[in-house]
């Protein structure tokens, strides 16, 4: 059962973090290949880079940033900067150098930690003081700008509504927008935590990026409670397995795709997994055939989060004790506030359809520098409640839970008709031919828009594309039938495997000819 946050008791990360340093110092506390950083040098570490941030006059509430590989020092500067009441911005060096000028002018980090990984992001002039975390990449070397060993930063007070980081979203292509999350939030994440069996003996796998909420959700409070984090740089189901076992592993976030390739590995079925207490998935449509296979063939509990970055409200799908609801997202979680509404941003009657809105104590504080987005973000009850739009559409069924139809940007209005991609999605993988899919709306001149499939087929399998949508035409009414369907090697993904749907759309080419 999730517990309700309760911000009455809020402490800052950097304080539970020094706690668990006292307690269990020998312990290892971040490893990633053969490195392993004691709670006792990371709380240190930790202490000589809040020190060297404030040697350098960065005050609390002022913004550093981050762009390199996921590594123990990564983790630790981020951990340290939060403990002098700095902001930390993680940012992707998987963007284009616009996207990623466009960030750091949005933060104005008053200090850029980088790695070879963002070199080819960099351009001469145009970035605060830069700290090279490799030797690779420019700037002050980080051994140059450490604070000498014994530093102790001076204490700073932390509130629950203070800036704790800024994750910015939708960077792959457009303009970022920076997602500002204040400890609170955090706190709430922690909290939530005491629901799921972490404790000093928690082992966690990391392998998607410390940029990515993803990540972050579970890495914190892994930490919060005294536990060790693993990290992977990349992703390889292979390696992860491998890691799992040997370091007996006992919870773990990953994205649906990455559900898939495990559990597709040869390798699965051989490794010891049954010291798995509970794993984690977010961020994408997770297929309910696919948490079946998760329940049945892996140890430990299995918990969808659905949310938003920006918070506001989530539901919880604890699918090891809901077997019966893998086909939604969950209820809301505790002290979560829930809400759907119409297009006139009125409530929708129970059992409808409607744009889910969400409210709780985990929120982020707006969108940097944009008070217009964050407003088109809001909606407010007729109570006056803040809630955030979630910009998904769904309807709740009688026992509470929330079932999602799909993304409400996504939906495809062809001819004055609602296609949702996802019933179209659905559909296609029950056909031997389909690994992975994902449909869009492209422009049609006959119906504004029209449904177009992108498929990525399985190995082997001999099934055209013209045979396998005509399949799909067959059992689908007249006005979902798709107008093409394609095969690709892969789908195009963002480092946390979301499908980048506007790459396949704007990929697509001339108006596609209805298929009706």
């Amino acid at each position: 059962m999730s517990v309700a946050p309760d911000l009455s008791s809020f402490r800052p990360i950097g304080e539970l973090l020094r706690e668990q340093a006292a307690a269990h110092p020998h312990q290892p506390a971040l490893v990633q290949d053969g490195e392993r950083l004691s709670w006792g040098a990371l709380d240190a570490l930790m202490d000589r880079v809040a020190a060297s941030l404030q040697r350098d006059g960065v005050r609390p509430g002022e913004v550093i940033a981050l762009c390199a590989a996921t590594s123990v020092l990564q983790a630790a500067i981020f951990l340290g900067a939060l403990r002098a009441g700095v902001v930390v911005a993680p940012l992707a060096a998987s963007v284009t150098p616009e996207s990623f000028a466009s960030m750091v002018r949005d933060a104005a980090p008053r200090r850029l930690f980088v790695d070879a990984q963002a070199v080819p992001l960099l351009r001469p002039g145009e970035h605060p003081a830069l700290v090279s975390l490799d030797g690779l990449a420019p700037g002050q070397a980080f051994g140059e700008w450490l604070a000498p060993e014994g530093s102790r930063p001076e204490p700073v007070r932390i509130a629950p509504e203070d800036a704790f980081n800024i994750i910015y979203s939708s960077g792959t292509t457009g303009t970022p927008k920076g997602i500002v999350q204040p400890h609170g939030m955090r706190f709430s994440h922690i909290q939530r935590g005491l629901a799921y069996g972490w404790t000093p003996e928690s082992v966690a796998l990391v392998s998607t990026p410390l940029y990515s909420n993803t990540t972050l959700v579970v890495f914190f409070p892994a930490l919060a409670f005294g536990g060790t984090v693993h990290l992977m740089a990349k992703f390889d189901a292979g390696r992860w397995l491998e890691i799992a076992e040997r370091e007996r592993v006992t919870h773990a976030m990953l994205v649906p795709v990455q559900y898939r390739r495990l559990l597709s590995h040869p390798d699965f079925g051989a490794r010891d997994l049954s010291a798995f207490r509970m794993k984690f998935s977010t961020s994408a449509p997770f297929d309910a055939a696919l948490k079946a296979e998760a329940l049945r063939r892996w140890p430990g509990g299995l918990v969808e989060f659905y949310g938003m970055t920006e918070g506001g409200g989530t539901c919880l799908l604890e699918a090891h004790l809901h077997p019966d609801k893998l086909h939604t997202v969950g209820r809301p979680a505790a002290g979560h506030d829930i809400r759907l509404i119409d297009d006139a941003g009125r409530e929708v009657a129970p059992g409808e359809a409607g744009e889910v809105v969400g409210r709780s104590p985990g929120m982020m504080s707006g969108y940097h520098g944009q008070p217009e987005k964050t407003r088109e973000a809001e909606w407010y009850s007729p109570e006056g409640l803040r809630f955030i739009r979630t910009g998904d559409i769904g309807r709740f069924d009688a026992d509470g839970f929330l079932v999602l139809s799909d993304r409400k940007k996504d939906m495809i209005i062809s001819g004055g008709f609602n296609i949702y991609p996802s019933d179209l999605e659905a559909q296609l993988r029950e056909h031997l031919a389909v690994h992975e899919v994902a449909v869009v709306g492209v422009p049609s001149l006959e119906w504004g828009e029209t449904p177009v499939a992108f498929v990525e087929r399985r190995a082997g399998d001999p099934t055209s594309a013209a045979e396998l949508r005509e399949w799909l035409n067959a059992r689908v009414g007249k006005t979902q039938r798709l107008a093409d369907l394609r095969f690709v090697d892969e789908l195009p993904r963002s480092a946390i495997g979301k499908v980048l749907k506007r790459e396949l759309r704007e990929g697509y080419g001339p108006p596609a000819i209805p298929s009706r």
